[in-house]
């Protein structure tokens, strides 16, 4: 009976989860899509190369959309028992609401360990391949849109204009080309009455099919001379073939993203924040070594000090040595002294600037590397709120359950993005900024649980009320 009750409750559970964590990416998914939209609107892309685009967005939405679908889930599946009275039968037949929960703990701890594998091995080399494919897709050109009576300068070499386009854009009217190919100004250039356009089946070629116009072309016929003779052509029909080879999508080895440290596991973060730390105490050490030595009196230059210089004791009096000096060599042993000085404190502020960055870019290898960890223990946090807050507000469906659940996932992401915030400016450290929102939400977790355990009245507004009213009795007597 008992494993029936628990297998009931952990399908009651998954269907609400699958729904809310399909709806959960799909509403971030269009978020990313309203994001990036101008950069993917016009430019003849195939449908292959946006569906593999999301496939590579919706892995990395994941993160957000795992916890919020196992709060969402969690309150549904405990409000709708409680709503139907079947958490109260089962309550009254011995059960209480930890054993209950017990099943859905394991597969929230399954889920908990899945979300861990999928962050540490799946999610970097899906952010690899879509930062690679983002960068691709930014940097193509639009499609060719030749617009009525505008110079269209997209195809490279040339600049056409088109009075009229008729036909879904095929056919075109009153059409002038500047051919810039040869790359000395206006030269050369076509006119034609109409012409249709067409582009070629492997989509190489656009195919301009000219009639009944001029090509006029100025070129110089001897290298030693200024004349420039004008050829003037007519005809009847004329082909002319512009290459589109820049208009298709190429990709970019991504190799070249390998390592930025979203693309990295936990294990090849540890190597490369190792690394990093290796290069800060190299980079502390040269300053010492140029500072030093740019204070090194012996390269002041002067040929009586620098032959005298090597004499010098470290207890010398450096200040009554100088004074020996006649009055032009003292002006060029300031000088350099002087410049020495700003130079030293130019390559220190540089080099100033170059540390904090190091330890910025430090800052954020940690930061993905406990993001790995803080994910699968936010599932657990989450559902340990999700699950107790069902069986007190006793409201499924998608209605009070989905209102709950936005405003503790709010709180949630606020506290996360401000202590992640923190740790990658260096206010706090990585693990206290990563870490803080579970340390907050987790004894919240524990006491609602205590709370719906005891069948606590937390969110009945009557039972206030009734408190309320026992105290201005209690007050009036």
């Amino acid at each position: 009976m008992i494993k029936r009750i628990h297998l009931y409750v952990v399908k009651s559970y998954l269907g609400p989860f699958v729904l809310t964590f399909t709806i959960a990416l799909f509403v971030l998914l269009m978020q990313f899509l309203w994001k990036y939209l101008e950069d993917l609107v016009g430019k003849g892309l195939e449908w292959y190369v946006i569906a593999e685009l999301l496939l590579y967005a919706s892995a990395s939405l994941v993160p957000l959309a795992l916890p919020l679908a196992i709060l969402l889930a969690s309150i549904m599946t405990f409000g709708n028992l409680a709503e139907r009275y079947e958490l109260v039968a089962m309550k009254s037949a011995g059960l209480s609401l930890p054993n209950i929960m017990k099943w859905l703990i394991v597969v929230t701890i399954l889920t908990s360990f899945g979300a861990f594998y999928f962050s540490n091995n799946i999610l970097p080399v899906a952010n690899l391949k879509f930062g690679a494919l983002l960068y691709d897709i930014t940097q193509q050109k639009p499609g060719i849109d030749l617009k009525e009576g505008i110079f269209y300068n997209g195809i490279e070499g040339f600049s056409i204009r088109v009075k009229k386009k008729e036909k879904g854009g095929e056919i075109l009217s009153d059409i002038m080309i500047y051919d810039h190919t040869q790359k000395s100004g206006n030269t050369k250039v076509i006119l034609a009455e109409k012409g249709k356009m067409s582009v070629t089946p492997d989509k190489r070629f656009m195919i301009l099919e000219l009639e009944n116009g001029y090509s006029y072309d100025d070129y110089k016929a001897d290298n030693r001379s200024n004349e420039m003779p004008l050829l003037r052509t007519k005809f009847k029909k004329q082909i002319v073939r512009f290459d589109l080879g820049q208009f298709k999508l190429t990709r970019t080895d991504e190799g070249l993203f390998k390592d930025h440290y979203g693309m990295l596991n936990l294990n090849q973060l540890n190597a490369a924040v190792v690394d990093l730390y290796v290069e800060q105490i190299k980079s502390k050490e040269n300053i010492q070594k140029i500072v030093k030595g740019n204070f090194n009196y012996q390269r002041f230059y002067t040929d009586t000090f620098y032959q005298q210089s090597y004499t010098l004791r470290p207890e010398f009096d450096t200040l009554v040595y100088f004074e020996k000096f006649p009055k032009n060599e003292k002006l060029i042993i300031v000088e350099g002294a002087l410049n020495a000085a700003r130079t030293s404190k130019l390559y220190i502020e540089n080099l100033e600037n170059d540390l904090e960055n190091r330890i910025k870019y430090i800052n954020r290898h940690n930061i993905e590397w406990h993001r790995k960890l803080t994910l699968s223990i936010a599932c657990i946090v989450l559902f340990f709120i999700g699950a107790p807050l069902g069986a007190i507000i006793r409201k499924g469906g998608l209605g009070m359950p989905v209102v709950v659940s936005v405003i503790f996932f709010l709180i949630f992401h606020i506290i996360s993005i401000t202590g992640e915030k923190s740790a990658r400016e260096g206010v706090i450290t990585a693990f206290w900024g990563m870490w803080m929102a579970s340390f907050i939400l987790l004894p919240l977790g524990i006491f609602l649980t205590y709370k719906a355990s005891r069948d606590s009245t937390l969110f009945d507004i009557q039972a206030y009320l009734d408190i309320l009213k026992k105290f201005k009795r209690n007050k009036k007597s």
